[in-house]
């Protein structure tokens, strides 16, 4: 079972209709096991992009986040075209994210990825949400749960406003 950001970052690149897999094991070893588990990787054959997505929401140092993450990263290079999506066009533009609690700032990149902080990880995925248009007639799926709660959330919380709805709702109900 994924953790919530894993699950939501996948949610949202198939809503934006790639191809996604999740926690994906790659490099399968002849004693058994794998070099390494691929949170998630997401293809769009419309953009023609691939993305390796590995959230975390650790606090250990940017020493051992470096080579935990140059591992996966070097892993998804090598394997995300033999493996994972071998159907790939070979001009495919390739990128790796590091999600995390972080400062893209101080550092835009770890084990050869870019460093995307949470914060703007949901700023993009709300741009996208509420893109969608008004709840009523444009309610996300309810096969992505998190983007759905999104999208619920970001209609009806508005700070400082007494939950009565929008005008267009107080028009139709009286």
């Amino acid at each position: 079972m994924a953790n919530h950001l894993e699950q939501l970052i996948a949610e949202w690149f198939e809503f934006r209709g790639y191809v996604v897999r999740r926690n994906a094991m790659v490099g399968k070893r002849a004693q058994g096991g794998y070099e390494a588990e691929l949170d998630v990787v997401a293809y769009s054959h419309k953009e023609n992009r691939l993305f390796q997505v590995e959230p975390s929401i650790d606090a250990t140092t940017w020493e051992k986040r470096e080579q935990r993450f140059r591992k996966k990263f070097e892993a998804g290079s090598k394997y995300i075209t033999k493996e994972v999506f071998p159907w790939v066009p070979h001009n495919t533009a390739f990128e790796q994210w590091a999600v995390l609690w972080a400062s893209a700032s101080k550092h835009s990149e770890v084990g050869g990825g870019k460093v995307v902080p949470i914060r703007e990880l949901y700023r993009r995925i709300a741009k996208d949400v509420l893109a969608k248009g008004y709840l009523a007639g444009n309610a996300i799926s309810e096969q992505f749960p998190l983007l759905r709660t999104m999208q619920f959330t970001l209609h009806w919380a508005s700070p400082g406003e007494p939950d009565e709805g929008t005008p267009e709702e107080k028009a139709r109900h009286g």
